[in-house]
C-alpha cells in the first residue's frame, strides 16, 4: 500500500501536528471550524524525513502533489499556469514547533511571463499583476537560491527614489510600468547573484519551493535555533500549499497579524498590526510601519468585526492566546494561519492565571503553560525609572526587560562581542532569519521598522530578549555602524557602533548611555514585599502559580548556601533546607593562609594549633547556617578543596626563592609545596582522601558542627544537620570517614542525631552504590564533577575550547554541564538510585550540583525518583516551579523522562 504524504486541509485536525506540522494542523482545524480559509493541502513531515534521508522526493510524492493540485484547481475554477485565468499559490514551511530559521514563505507561485498579463486582466489591475511577479522573483531568489535580501531591498529603494517617493512609502507608489521594470531588475539581479533563473514553468516553481522547504530544515539558522530550544533534529518540517488571496489589490485590501491577547504583557484584548494594499510578508518583515487594529476597524469595520469573532472562536478552541495571520481581499476576510502565540515570560504567567480564573484551563494546565526558564527571566533586573536620564528616542515596546550594552549593527558583530564576554544591543533596520545568531548573542534588539508582530518582536519574545521595534525617528546605516535621529527633539543625535546604550523593553525607550539597573519586582516579592502581589498583575500571577506548583511538587527544593546571608535569602525564596554547604568556600580570601599552614604543618603540635584556629571559625560558620535554617535540614559537605586552591603557586614561589633573599621560611614553604604538588589536583588529594591523609582535619569539622548544634539548642533552636563525605570512590573510604565522624559526635553529645551520607560524583561510586549504601544514610549527587569524570573533560577548559565545535557538529545538542546528559550521567544516577535503595529502601537521595536548578534536569530527577534538588538561592523559585511541573508532566507521560 502506498504511503500517504499529502493531506487536504479538510482531512486534518489540530492534534496531527507531528505529521502536518503546526501550520498545517492548525489550518486544518480552522477549516473544520468553518472559518474562511483558502483551500489548500499539506505535504507531511514524513515526506520531509524521506527526502532528507535520500536527497530525492519519496516515491509517489510528486503524483500525490499533482492529484491534490488538480482538486484545488477544480475548487478554484482556475489552473496553475493558465495564461488567461491563472491560479496562484503560496508555499510555507511548517514544523511541529514554531521555529525561526526555516524557509520563509514564497507567495505567488504560478506567475510568470506567460501568465502575468492574464493575471492583470483577471483582476483588472496591471500594476497588481507585476507586483505579484516581482514579489515571486524576490522571494524565490532569496529563499530558494540564497540571494541576500538586501540586494532586492536596495533595488526597491532605488525605484522609489526614481519615483520621487520616500523609502517608507508603500510599494504601490510604483505604477504598472515601475513594477514591470522592477521585476525585470529583480530577475537580472537573481541571475547575477545565483547564476539561475526563477523557473518560467509554474509546476517547476512549486516543486522547487517544496524541495527548498525540506532542505531548509538543515539550514544553519534552523540548527542554531533547535540547539538553543532543544528541539529534536529528526522531526522534519511539513509544507503547506494554499490558494493565494491578495491583500495588494488596493485600499480595500490588506494584510495583518493579530493576537487574541497582548503578547508582551498578557493583558486582555486583541492586539496586532495591519497594512493596506500589502501582502502578508510585508507585516512580519518589519519593512513598513504598520497601522493598529483599531485603525483597521475604522478602515474596514465589517472585516474587523469578523476578525474579532474569529479570534474569540480560536481562543475558545485552543484555550490559549492565539496568533492569527489574515488577509483582506477587496473587503473579504481570509484566515491564513493560526497558532498558539509566542509571548514574553510576563505574559505567559499572566495569561495562564487569567485563563485559570476564566475557567478555560485547570491548575495542572496552568503549570504546563509556564516554565522555569520564563520565571528566571522575570527575575532579571530592569532599568531604574526614577533616574534623570531622558530617552533619546522611543519605539514600540515589543519584549520587556532591560538591556545595557554596546551598540552593534550586524549579527556577526554581536556574536563576536558576546564571545568576548561583552553585552551588546543589536540595532537593525529590520531583522530577518539571517540575524538569528546575533539576536541570540545580544542582550537586546532595536529595529527602525516593524511593530509587535515583526520578525524581531516575535523571535525576541520567544527567546526572552529585550526588544524595541519601529523606532521611526532613527535612520539606521548598518554599513557605517551608525544610527542617526532624524525627527523629534533630539534630531541630529547619533548612536555609533561600540557606544554604550540602554534599552527599556517595557516602555520602548532607548537611552544613549548606561542607565542604572534595579532589581525586578518579582525578586522584591520573594525578598518579602508581598504587597506587590496585590498590585502587580505579573507578580500576582507568579505567586499564584508557584503556590500550585508547591502543592503539586514531590521533589523538595533546597539551596546551595555557604553563608548565613545566602541561607536566609534561600529560605525567603522558598528553600526547604540547605542541600550543600561547601566548607572550603569558607576558607578562601583572608582565611586561606590558615588552611595553607595546616596542610603544610610538619609536626603534631603545629597541626593541632592550626586545627584549633579553624575549629573556632567553623563553629561560628555552622552556627550561623543552622540559625538561618532553624528547623530545616542543613547538609554540611566536609572539606573538598583541590590542594592547588590553598597552596602558593609553585612556579611563582620557585622564582622568588631562586632570586635570592627569600629567607629560610620561604625555602621551607617551597619544599613543602613541592612535596604536595600534583599534576592534576582536581583528581588528586581532595575530598575524602584529604580527610583520611591529613590527621584531624575532618574530626575538627565534625566537632565544630556538633558544638554549633549544642549551642543552637541552648538558644532554643531546632538544628537539623547532615554530614556529607565528598569524592568517595570506595565503600571502605566512607566506612573509615564515617567511623571517625560518629566517634566525634558521640564524644561531644551522644544525643545528637546527625545523618552521615555521601556525595556521589565519581562513576565508580554510582556503580558500587549498593556497597556504599551500607555505610551511607543519604546520597547526594554532585553532578558537576560526575559529568566531568563521566565525560573525561574539564568544564572550565572544554567550554572555552572545543564546545562550540561539538555543538555545531551535534556531538552535543546542549552542554552536559548545563543540562544533565541523560544517556551517560543520567544512567549512572538511575543505577545508583536502584542499587542504593536495594540496600536501604528508604534512602534519601538528592542532587546538589548546578543541574539542580536546570528545568530539564529537574524533570529528569523527578522521573528517576529522587527526593530533592539543591540549587543556588536565586534558582530556588525556578526549581519550585519545575518540581510542580515535573509531577504534572510525569502523570501525563509516566514512561517519559520529562526532559522535553
Amino acid at each position: 500500500m502506498n504511503r500517504v504524504y499529502v493531506y487536504d486541509f479538510s482531512q486534518g485536525r489540530a492534534e496531527m501536528a507531528d505529521l502536518l506540522g503546526g501550520k498545517g494542523a492548525n489550518l486544518a482545524e480552522m477549516t473544520r471550524l468553518g472559518l474562511p480559509v483558502p483551500p489548500g493541502f499539506t505535504v507531511s513531515t514524513d515526506a520531509c524525513r524521506g527526502y532528507l534521508r535520500t536527497g530525492l522526493m519519496p516515491a509517489g510524492l510528486p503524483e500525490q502533489i499533482d492529484a491534490h493540485l488538480s482538486m484545488l484547481e477544480e475548487r478554484a475554477g482556475r489552473r496553475l499556469g493558465d495564461p488567461d485565468e491563472p491560479l496562484l499559490l503560496s508555499v510555507r514551511s511548517g514544523a511541529r514547533f514554531s521555529m525561526p530559521g526555516m524557509m520563509e514563505t514564497i507567495l505567488n507561485i504560478g506567475v510568470c511571463d506567460a501568465t502575468v498579463d492574464g493575471l492583470g486582466k483577471l483582476y483588472e489591475d496591471e500594476r497588481f499583476a507585476w507586483d505579484c511577479y516581482r514579489r515571486l522573483v524576490q522571494m524565490y531568489g532569496r529563499t530558494v537560491y540564497g540571494v541576500p535580501g538586501e540586494v532586492y531591498e536596495r533595488a526597491l529603494a532605488e525605484a522609489k527614489r526614481n519615483a520621487q517617493a520616500p523609502p517608507s512609502a508603500p510599494d504601490s507608489v510604483l505604477g504598472a510600468g515601475g513594477m514591470r521594470a522592477l521585476t525585470r531588475r529583480f530577475q537580472q539581479l537573481t541571475r547575477q547573484r545565483s547564476g539561475r533563473e526563477v523557473p518560467q514553468n509554474p509546476h517547476e516553481q512549486l516543486i522547487g519551493a517544496v524541495r527548498a522547504v525540506f532542505e531548509s530544515w538543515n539550514g544553519e539558522r534552523a540548527r542554531v535555533y533547535r540547539r538553543r530550544e532543544r528541539i529534536p533534529e529528526d522531526l522534519g518540517t511539513a509544507v503547506t500549499v494554499m490558494r493565494m488571496v491578495f491583500g495588494n489589490l488596493g485600499p480595500d485590501s490588506g494584510t495583518g497579524v493579530a493576537f487574541t491577547r497582548d503578547p508582551a504583557t498578557g493583558a486582555a484584548g486583541v492586539y496586532g498590526d495591519y497594512l493596506t494594499d500589502a501582502e502578508g510578508e510585508d507585516v512580519v518583515s518589519g519593512t513598513r510601519n504598520t497601522l493598529s487594529l483599531e485603525r483597521f476597524g475604522e478602515i474596514d469595520p465589517g472585516s474587523h468585526a469578523e476578525l474579532l469573532s474569529v479570534a474569540d472562536r480560536l481562543e475558545e478552541r485552543y484555550r490559549d492566546m492565539c496568533d492569527l495571520e489574515f488577509t483582506v481581499e477587496r473587503g473579504r476576510l481570509w484566515m491564513l494561519q493560526t497558532r498558539v502565540g509566542k509571548r514574553t515570560p510576563a505574559a505567559a504567567f499572566r495569561i495562564a492565571a487569567t485563563l485559570l480564573d476564566e475557567g478555560a484551563i485547570g491548575e495542572d494546565e496552568a503549570l504546563r503553560r509556564v516554565s522555569g526558564e520564563q520565571l528566571a527571566q522575570l527575575m532579571f533586573p530592569c532599568l531604574d525609572a526614577g533616574t534623570a536620564f531622558a530617552p533619546l528616542v522611543t519605539g514600540v515596546p515589543a519584549s520587556p526587560g532591560a538591556a545595557v550594552g554596546r551598540a552593534v549593527f550586524d549579527s556577526a558583530g554581536a556574536v563576536a562581542l558576546a564571545a568576548r564576554g561583552q553585552a551588546c544591543v543589536l540595532i537593525r533596520r529590520e531583522t530577518n532569519p539571517d540575524d538569528l545568531p546575533g539576536m541570540i548573542a545580544a542582550a537586546g534588539i532595536v529595529t527602525g521598522r516593524g511593530g509587535k508582530t515583526s520578525h524581531a518582536a516575535v523571535v525576541a519574545r520567544g527567546m526572552g530578549r529585550v526588544c524595541v521595534c519601529g523606532v521611526e525617528e532613527l535612520e539606521i546605516d548598518e554599513g557605517a555602524g551608525l544610527a542617526r535621529v532624524v525627527a523629534g527633539p533630539n534630531s541630529g543625535a547619533q548612536i555609533r557602533s561600540g557606544q554604550l546604550i540602554s534599552v527599556d523593553g517595557a516602555s520602548g525607550a532607548l537611552y544613549p548611555a548606561e542607565v542604572p539597573v534595579i532589581g525586578s519586582p518579582l525578586v522584591r516579592y520573594f525578598e518579602g514585599d508581598h504587597d506587590s502581589a496585590l498590585t502587580d498583575p505579573v507578580v500576582g500571577a507568579v505567586a499564584r502559580i508557584l503556590a500550585i506548583a508547591d502543592r503539586r511538587g514531590r521533589l523538595g527544593v533546597r539551596a546551595n548556601a555557604d553563608t548565613p546571608e545566602d541561607a536566609a535569602r534561600a529560605r525567603r525564596f522558598g528553600a526547604r533546607g540547605i542541600g550543600l554547604a561547601r566548607t572550603e568556600h569558607m576558607f578562601l580570601g583572608t582565611r586561606r593562609p590558615i588552611v595553607e599552614r595546616l596542610i603544610l604543618a610538619e609536626d603534631p603540635d603545629e597541626r593541632a594549633q592550626r586545627l584549633g584556629e579553624l575549629l573556632a571559625l567553623q563553629r561560628a560558620d555552622f552556627a550561623g547556617l543552622l540559625a538561618a535554617m532553624d528547623g530545616l535540614p542543613v547538609t554540611i559537605r566536609l572539606l573538598d578543596p583541590p590542594l592547588h586552591e590553598f597552596l602558593p603557586d609553585l612556579t611563582e614561589l620557585a622564582v622568588e626563592v631562586a632570586a635570592g633573599g627569600a629567607g629560610p621560611e620561604r625555602e621551607r614553604l617551597l619544599a613543602a609545596v613541592r612535596r604536595w604538588h600534583e599534576q592534576n589536583p582536581m583528581l588528586g588529594l581532595r575530598g575524602v582522601r584529604l580527610g583520611l591523609v591529613v590527621p584531624g582535619l575532618y574530626a575538627m569539622q565534625v566537632r565544630a558542627l556538633a558544638e554549633a548544634m549544642v549551642l543552637r539548642r541552648r538558644e532554643g533552636g531546632s538544628p537539623i544537620a547532615h554530614l556529607m563525605i565528598p569524592l568517595v570512590a570506595d565503600a571502605r573510604e566512607l566506612e573509615l570517614a564515617r567511623a571517625e565522624a560518629v566517634g566525634v559526635l558521640r564524644h561531644v553529645d551522644p544525643s545528637l542525631a546527625v545523618e552521615v551520607g555521601v556525595m556521589i560524583e565519581l562513576p565508580r561510586a554510582a556503580l558500587t552504590a549498593d556497597k556504599i549504601a551500607e555505610h551511607a544514610e543519604f546520597f547526594s549527587f554532585g553532578t558537576n564533577d560526575l559529568t566531568q569524570t563521566t565525560w573525561g573533560m574539564s568544564r572550565d577548559d572544554a567550554e572555552g575550547a572545543f564546545f562550540p565545535e561539538y555543538l555545531s557538529r551535534r556531538v552535543f545538542t546542549v552542554s552536559p554541564f548545563e543540562s544533565v546528559d541523560r544517556e551517560g550521567v543520567g544512567s549512572l544516577i538511575e543505577t545508583a538510585v536502584r542499587l542504593g535503595r536495594s540496600v536501604r529502601p528508604g534512602l534519601e537521595i538528592g542532587v546538589c550540583g548546578e543541574h539542580g536548578g536546570d528545568p530539564a534536569s529537574i524533570r529528569l530527577f523527578h522521573a528517576l525518583g529522587l527526593d530533592y534538588v539543591s540549587c543556588s538561592p536565586f534558582r530556588v523559585p525556578v526549581a519550585r516551579l519545575e518540581s510542580g511541573r515535573a509531577a504534572v508532566l510525569h502523570r501525563q507521560d509516566p514512561d517519559g523522562d520529562g526532559t522535553r
